[in-house]
Order: structure tokens, then C-alpha cells, then sequence
């Protein structure tokens, strides 16, 4: 016999006997037991998500799902397998985990096994070249879901991880912990190369904050370039460089002053020609105080004292 403190929670209780439903969602009909399922269903129509979490600004409509989703960024995992003692962070990871048949999935293109099926299909089409997700609006096709979606964000705007010190927010989550390193100041990329072979910096000094930045500046010591015009053969060791380049051949001047309208193919050249309007005079000699707006009108500048 179970015993309870109050009349309420007896009511309660006896509802999972009788069935009895007397919460009704005025927009759809749907019946509950409790009063709080209603509140957090009515949220489904509402859109409301009161719950945010404080790590990257995602929102949830139940303080449960905010719990669970702080263990992507706490790394706890709290269900363990009573077999071999691996651990998950969700219940229902713990659950398919149990209930799959612990056999190996094996690639037959490279060997790669794989515990799950899913794993290996979806590890398959690396070497196949199939994509099977593809976007409606614009047919783009994506290997994996997960693709997909973050590339329909491209589409629709929606921006859902937002950065708790400056407001920006990015549509992906990736996108947003290399942003928090301008706010940190965190460079965790560092060069192998510098400080080597009489270089002046010294070992580990030349850092970055991005990835992509630290394989551009490898290949100054590489000498690498991947970058090809489909033009003239022309390689460049980053895409930056070869977009521009590129430019020489369409033509296109994507950068225009507001003040005269005329147009370039780079930032930096309608920056200094912005100059001319401003006034500007950046470059002084320390000689005799003569300003320049132009770096090659100081160069070419002497001063006889």
C-alpha cells in the first residue's frame, strides 16, 4: 500500500489508475493527468524555451533537457554499462549500447571497424561519394544529416548558438568556440616550424586561434600551393589569394566607395583610396613630420634634414 503527505498527491497518483486527463490544451486538445505536462506542452505552440543554458546560449522548453544537454559540455557521463564499464552521457546511448549485438562492422574499402552499423555506413561513404541528404531549396547534397542541417541554417538565417559576452551569434557550435577565443585570447595552434633553422621566433611563439590559420602559415615553410586559377595555372598557397587573382580575370569589383562610387577587387585597396576623401595621412617621417596618405609616397620621400 503506498502512502502520500497530502490529499493532492494521492489525486495525482490515483489519475495513473483511473486515466483521468482533466488538463486540455486549448490550442490542439490534447489531455493531460498534470498540470505541469500541460505547461510544458502548451511551449510546443508557443515556442517558449525559458531554459538557457549559459555555455553557448541554447535554449530548451524543460529544465530536463537543459540538464542533459550540460553534459555535452560538463563530459559527464553518468550511465555505465554493468558489462564493460563504458559510460554514456544519455540513458538512451547506455540503452542501444546494451541492446546491440556486440559484433565488429568492418570497411571493406580500408579495414576500419566499427562498433555500430550506422557507424560504418555512414564512415562508407567517405569512400563512396554518396550523399544522400540534399537540401530542397537549392539541392545541395550532404553525406551526413548533420550536414544538412547546418547547411539549411545557411538558408534560413537561424543563428542558435549566441555568445554570452558580445551578443554574436553563429549556426554552429564549432563556429561559436573559435569565436569565444577573441574574447579569451586562447591560441592553441602553435608552429612547429618557427624558431627553427635561426628563425627569430622561438619555438611554439607563432600561435593561432584557428586551425585553418595555422595549416595557411605552414605553408610559408612548405612552400605548398594548393590553390589553382582554372584560368592561366596560376597556384596561390590560400583561397583568399586565389579569389582575388580570379577577380583579375572576371573583372568583378565587389568593394565600392560610398563617396565617388568607384570599385575594387580588394578591401584593402578601396581602404586606401578612402583616403583621398578623408584626408587621411597615416604614414610620417620622423625627420621633418611630413604626412603621407600613400606608404610608396613615403618610401619614395627624403629628407635632407
Amino acid at each position: 500500500m503506498l502512502f502520500f503527505f497530502s490529499s493532492i498527491h494521492m489525486t495525482r497518483h490515483m489519475r495513473k489508475h483511473s486515466g483521468e486527463k482533466p488538463y486540455v490544451c486549448t490550442v490542439c486538445g490534447k489531455r493531460f493527468a498534470q498540470k505541469t505536462y500541460l505547461i510544458t506542452h502548451e511551449r510546443t505552440h508557443s515556442g517558449e524555451r525559458p531554459y538557457a543554458c549559459m555555455e553557448c546560449g541554447k535554449s530548451f522548453s524543460q529544465k530536463s533537457s537543459l540538464n542533459v544537454h550540460l553534459r555535452s559540455h560538463t563530459g559527464e557521463k553518468p550511465y555505465s554499462c554493468s558489462h564493460c564499464g563504458k559510460s554514456y552521457a544519455f540513458k538512451i546511448a547506455l540503452r542501444t549500447h546494451r541492446f546491440t549485438p556486440k559484433k565488429k562492422f568492418k570497411c571493406v574499402f580500408c579495414g576500419k571497424t566499427f562498433e555500430y552499423l550506422s557507424h560504418m555506413t555512414r564512415h562508407m561513404r567517405k569512400h563512396s561519394g554518396e550523399k544522400p541528404y540534399v537540401c530542397t531549396v537549392c539541392g545541395k547534397r550532404f553525406a551526413q544529416k548533420t550536414y544538412l542541417i547546418t547547411h539549411e541554417r545557411t538558408h534560413s538565417g537561424e543563428r542558435p548558438y549566441a555568445c554570452m559576452e558580445c551578443g554574436k551569434s553563429f549556426s554552429q557550435k564549432s563556429s561559436l568556440n573559435v569565436h569565444l577565443r577573441s574574447h579569451t585570447g586562447e591560441k592553441p595552434y602553435s608552429c612547429s616550424h618557427c624558431g627553427k633553422r635561426g628563425l627569430c621566433s622561438p619555438p611554439g611563439a607563432v600561435t593561432f586561434n584557428k586551425l585553418t590559420y595555422l595549416k595557411a602559415h605552414m605553408r610559408t615553410h612548405s612552400g605548398e600551393k594548393p590553390f589553382v586559377c582554372t584560368v592561366c595555372g596560376k597556384r596561390f598557397a590560400q583561397k583568399t589569394y586565389l579569389r582575388i587573382h580570379q577577380r583579375t580575370h572576371s573583372g568583378e569589383r565587389p568593394y565600392s566607395c560610398m563617396e565617388c562610387g568607384k570599385s575594387f577587387a580588394q578591401k584593402s585597396s578601396l581602404n586606401v583610396h578612402l583616403r583621398s576623401h578623408t584626408g587621411e595621412k597615416p604614414y610620417s617621417c620622423s625627420e621633418c613630420g611630413k604626412s603621407y596618405a600613400y606608404k610608396q609616397g613615403f618610401n619614395t620621400h627624403q629628407c635632407f634634414g
